[in-house]
């Protein structure tokens, strides 16, 4: 054994304690000495860069990720610890190169494939994501997180009937998996002859439901409902699906004014001009979740000139280092309120240099991430060359689609309709604020308009980003994969409501409607 060994695993045991107690400082103390035993142990140097985020350092804790993944750790359980840190901080070629030493795919546990899927998948590279799925599955073709990890990728790749059936041989398995129900209400439309409401009933009646649990089947039990048109019954079964995640959300009103008013009072600083050597030229699409905004981006990926990236958090890391600070979610008032003084041609720069993987040689690329339009005004600052695109949908079509969304830990905002309004009201105030500060870099698009006239509001588009117009762009034709809630809607033609979906929901949805009206 290393003389070494139990020193440091006293240390970090030290260091547990402290962070237990939130004493960062003392707890990054005990993991120094701990590194300063053994420099090139990973275990420490994770720990290292998890307390750093807690303490809201964003550059240390970056430094000691990029020192672990350097250790070239090969070990399962540390591994799986690492990926997810290389991933907050959008480091993913070294999260691939350290996928990269797992293999062979034959040699690594079935969780650790799965691990490696859900990082992929979550960093929008699901064609690579399940390769290693298909590997667990290979495994153990009937175990149900396997299957469970599949479905949801197969969704992102619009193979919706291979989906189903790992999501049906699943529940086969293991009829007690909430997140099956889910899975399997979303990837096709339900009819009379072909739905799972009673199984979802009969899964909401087992006792010991979490609040997650609740939230995963009520969303379901909403969406087949809805599909068979008993309008009365989908309702209660939403209320039912947002109170339950409502409870598990921590949203502060206060501090999203805050957040909102910080962000308002940015103004650009009087400066030269910021150029980049890199003559790459992004195409922002931002706006409101569910605002239409895959839309948007299939139709501009089918641009020869285009490559469609996904939802990208690149320029979220960029910020978060350009301002020193760790938080959670895309933005928050630290950020917002360092922005002023912070090196946004740096935040720029670092943004081109992390995307340049995915793009490669294309000098045109889209970044898909709704809730940019809270960055707007600082990639107006830091990408002179950036197009912004902004999607503006009718504000309760918008709204009712946000609140029957099950989105991840994000938008807390969107399981109450009064708060979902007057979030709303927020973002929009938000936008004209960056439309007044930087005229001419924001073009909206209205989603109403690209359905009825795809044609003349792409030519307007093309117009805006510098591009040529180009027919292709009308054919829906994008095979790449969908890291999106619209994976499944948006593998369809456009389609024209002539009524709106939120319109049998109308009289509960007043509360709302009124506010969104104020």
């Amino acid at each position: 054994m290393n003389d070494t060994t139990a020193p440091v695993r006293a240390l970090l045991s030290q260091a547990e304690e402290h962070a237990a107690r939130q004493d960062w400082n003392a707890a990054i103390a005990a993991c120094e000495q701990a590194l300063a035993l053994a420099p090139q142990h990973a275990e420490t140097l994770l720990q290292l860069s998890y307390l750093h985020s807690l303490a809201g350092s964003y550059r240390r804790a970056e430094a000691y990720a990029l020192a672990a993944a350097r250790t070239g750790v090969s070990d399962p359980e540390q591994v799986l610890e690492l990926l997810p840190r290389l991933r907050t901080f959008n480091h993913m070629e070294a999260m691939l190169a350290c996928i990269e030493r797992l293999k062979p795919m034959s040699r690594m546990p079935i969780p650790l494939l799965i691990h490696v899927g859900a990082q992929l998948s979550y960093a929008n590279l699901p064609d690579r994501a399940i390769a290693f799925l298909d590997e667990a599955r290979r495994g153990d073709p009937d175990y149900p997180p396997t299957l469970l990890a599949r479905a949801q990728v197969l969704t992102y790749l619009g193979r919706f009937e291979e989906a189903e059936m790992d999501v049906t041989r699943a529940l086969r398995r293991a009829p007690e998996i909430a997140q099956g129900y889910w899975l399997q209400a979303w990837v096709r439309r339900q009819t009379p002859e072909r739905n799972h409401v009673d199984a979802i009933r009969r899964a909401l009646a087992r006792p010991g439901r979490s609040a997650e649990d609740v939230a995963l089947l009520g969303f379901a039990l909403h969406k087949e409902l809805d599909d068979l048109q008993r309008h009365d019954e989908a309702w209660e079964a939403l209320v039912l699906a947002c109170r339950a995640k409502r409870s598990r959300m921590q949203y502060e009103i206060a501090s999203t004014k805050a957040l909102f008013d910080a962000l308002s009072n940015f103004r650009p600083r009087d400066s030269e001009a910021i150029a980049h050597e890199d003559d790459a030229t992004p195409i922002f699409i931002v706006g409101m979740h569910r605002s239409g905004t895959t839309l948007l981006e299939q139709l501009l990926d089918g641009h020869p000139q285009v490559r469609g990236l996904g939802e990208l958090y690149d320029f979220t890391s960029a910020m978060r280092h350009a301002t020193d600070h760790h938080c959670r979610g895309v933005i928050d008032r630290t950020i917002a309120e360092r922005a002023g003084q912070a090196d946004l041609a740096a935040a720029g720069r670092r943004y081109l240099d992390g995307t340049r993987w995915r793009r490669g040689e294309q000098r045109f690329f889209t970044d898909k991430l709704p809730s940019n339009f809270l960055n707007a005004g600082f990639i107006a600052q830091a990408l002179p060359q950036a197009k912004i695109l902004h999607m503006v949908r009718d504000p309760v079509e918008t709204c009712f689609s946000n609140l029957r969304e099950l989105f991840s830990e994000a938008n807390a905002y969107s399981y109450d309709p009064v708060e979902l309004a007057d979030y709303h009201h927020r973002y929009r105030a938000l936008m004209a604020t960056w439309h007044e500060r930087f005229p001419g870099r924001i073009l909206d698009v209205e989603y109403a308009a690209l359905t009825r006239d795809p044609e003349g509001q792409m030519r307007r588009v093309a117009e805006f980003c510098g591009l040529p117009f180009d027919p292709a762009m009308l054919k829906m034709q994008s095979r790449r994969g969908v890291v999106t809630a619209s994976a499944v809607q948006v593998r369809d033609r456009i389609q024209v409501r002539e009524t709106p979906k939120w319109a049998p929901y109308e009289r509960w949805l007043q509360p709302m409607i009124e506010r969104l009206r104020d």
